[in-house]
Formats: C-alpha cells, sequence, structure tokens
C-alpha cells in the first residue's frame, strides 16, 4: 500500500521535501486569495444593502415620515450596494499578488 503524498520522514530526499514545500505554497496562496479581506467585505456589504434596499422600497409613509421624510432604509441600503460593488471591483481590478519564490535555504552551507 503506497501513499499518495509523499512526507517529509527520516528517509526522505531533499526533492520530495522541496516538492512538498511547494505544494503547501500553492495551497496557501490559494487561501489567501479566497479569505482576502475585500471579497467578504464586499459580499457582506453587497448582501446586506440588497436587504436594506428591498426594506426601503417596501416601506410605509408612517416608517418614512418617522424618519422626517427621509426613506433611510432606501438610501442606506444604495449606499451599501455601492460600497460593496467597489470593494468587489478593488478585487478584480487589483487582485492579490503571487507569493515571490522563497530562497532555498538548506541550499547554502552553514558558515562555522
Amino acid at each position: 500500500m503506497t501513499d499518495e503524498s509523499p512526507r517529509p520522514e527520516h528517509g526522505a530526499t531533499e526533492q520530495d521535501v522541496q516538492r512538498e514545500v511547494t505544494e503547501l505554497e500553492g495551497k496557501s496562496a490559494t487561501a489567501a486569495r479566497i479569505f482576502d479581506l475585500r471579497r467578504i467585505i464586499g459580499g457582506l456589504f453587497v448582501l446586506y444593502g440588497i436587504i436594506v434596499t428591498i426594506t426601503g422600497i417596501t416601506d410605509s409613509q408612517a416608517a418614512i415620515d418617522k424618519a422626517e421624510g427621509v426613506n433611510i432604509n432606501l438610501w442606506t441600503g444604495i449606499g451599501m450596494l455601492i460600497l460593496g460593488v467597489f470593494f468587489l471591483a478593488w478585487l478584480k481590478l487589483r487582485p492579490t499578488p503571487p507569493p515571490l519564490p522563497s530562497e532555498d535555504a538548506g541550499d547554502e552551507e552553514p558558515v562555522h
């Protein structure tokens, strides 16, 4: 029974260890792009903006009068939508750069 991914153990070769480090760096970069705060903030603002905008569209005249004649839910929802779209556009136009290749510390011989 063979293991598909080599694990760095005492008998592992330098190539096995380097390959696993490269795979982990790739997974880390993917996770960084997925959990970019601009995506989370933008998505939440768009979601809440939709909800508040719909609430503002369906507000009664009594609710509008209570807010000094301003449909505050509608305007706040539109503002939230604009902010959320801004964050998502920012993410699309300036994506997270890939990580720089790290220098191999194992290639240098230690100085005594």
